[in-house]
């Protein structure tokens, strides 16, 4: 081949790989987590005692470990369930990364928080010809009458192919909205839309090769479906259970790098009767707080019992940080009797949400509730963490900044 040719040809070709996206294994990960300012910033906020003195002089080395798992990916700066917060959270050190899964209308696997969360995460509502697919279009708020902005859009409102056409923002709304644009205008104050021009969405399939890729272990969580099951005839919920799960078995992903869970014991039976090894270490999600009443500190309303879920072949639970904290009679944080029961039976715990709450000034929100009277700094997100760590005992943490949760393990020994 003449030279001018062959030379038009490699520009030629490297013009190609430059516009090409790259590949998940070309992600190249720092030698040690970054993590940043904010852990610190956390430790300066703490109150004075041995932890925070311990803390303060921690500078590393940091490393990956099980024990921080991206929430979400980074959720706390980066749209959630997105190439880009995954990322970040392995830059982080997180072990373990979350993909919510849900299904599109043609039955295809992709991660969101919930089935019908695109109008609130992603820009369908200022795309028309998506828009109008939704199960509830958007309606303008209406002052005079009191009413409120609303929307309601799923993704099994959409096919694979249309929900590849979105792109992920930052989970929030404007209820007083008069347009699709305000509607979606709606960060937090206290989150950043900086990093969330152009979310990269994931299919679940593309996410086990993301992930992987970042050398980091997977929580896939069944999410619970908010259309009639079987849904479109014949898709029944085991049907949906165990295609999650052979989409591991697909990739060549073993059992013990996979924690499944899901809010339904159901789906986690399932599970125990046929995938046993991925069983092992499937996570029974609480919220029977919100649906039966449960009460951390009266265990005749937990239902089943801690030692009833153990026998029943559930191996992990993973609570809200709340139920596994109470106060003593000096006013101090301590493990819950839910928390000291649930280890009492042999169950394993990772706890749910770190960084979740926002600015911890006023006590916190909804992750805190059961201590908030004690709560008055945004410190005491290390103090919680502490006993989580080393009272109650939990074996891993999600975080919306894993980079807390990563800081927090290597400076204190965990693995």
């Amino acid at each position: 081949m003449p030279v001018h040719h062959r030379s038009a040809l490699l520009s030629a070709l490297w013009l190609v790989t430059a516009i090409l996206p790259a590949a998940a294994e070309d992600i190249l990960l720092p030698r040690e987590p970054q993590i940043g300012p904010r852990p610190f910033y956390l430790v300066d906020k703490m109150k004075d005692g041995p932890l925070k003195t311990q803390l303060a002089q921690c500078t590393g080395p940091f490393r990956k470990t099980d024990f921080s798992i991206g929430h979400r990916g980074a959720a706390l700066e980066f749209p959630e369930h997105t190439k880009e917060s995954y990322i970040a959270a392995a830059r982080m050190g997180a072990g373990i990364i979350e993909c919510d899964v849900t299904f599109t209308r043609d039955r295809q696997l992709v991660c969101r928080h919930s089935q019908c969360d695109l109008h609130t995460t992603t820009n369908i509502l200022t795309v028309p010809e998506l828009a109008a697919k939704c199960s509830q279009p958007f309606g303008p708020a209406d002052p005079a009458a009191g009413k409120k902005a609303s929307a309601k859009c799923c993704t099994s409102d959409i096919t694979l192919a249309e929900f590849r056409m979105l792109s992920a923002k930052m989970d929030g709304f404007n209820p007083d909205a008069k347009t699709p644009a305000e509607y979606q205008n709606g960060t937090p104050r206290w989150r950043t839309d900086l990093y969330a021009n152009s979310g990269t969405l994931m299919t679940h399939d593309e996410s086990i090769a993301l992930i992987k890729s970042l050398g980091a272990k997977f929580t896939p969580e069944l999410k619970a479906p908010e259309v009639p099951m079987p849904f479109d005839g014949d898709y029944t919920q085991e049907k949906y259970a165990s295609q999650m799960l052979d989409a591991y078995k697909k990739a060549g992903v073993p059992p013990s790098d996979v924690f499944a869970q899901s809010f339904d014991v159901a789906d986690i039976l399932y599970w125990v009767k046929t995938e046993p090894e991925f069983a092992k270490q499937a996570v029974y999600l609480e919220e029977r707080y919100e649906k039966q009443g449960l009460d951390p500190n009266k265990p005749e309303t937990w239902k089943p019992s801690m030692a009833e879920l153990k026998a029943q072949g559930v191996a992990i639970l993973g609570p809200p940080i709340w139920t596994m904290l109470t106060l003593n009679d000096k006013k101090e944080i301590v493990p819950s009797e839910y928390a000291k029961a649930a280890k009492a039976a042999g169950l394993d715990l990772i706890g749910w949400s770190l960084e979740r709450d926002g600015p911890l000034n006023k006590g916190g929100g909804f992750y805190h509730k059961s201590i908030k009277s004690v709560i008055d700094r945004d410190g005491d997100t290390l103090t919680v963490l502490d006993v989580l760590a080393k009272q109650v005992g939990i074996r891993g943490m999600f975080s919306d900044w894993p980079a807390t949760t990563t800081f927090y393990a290597s400076c204190t020994g965990m693995k």
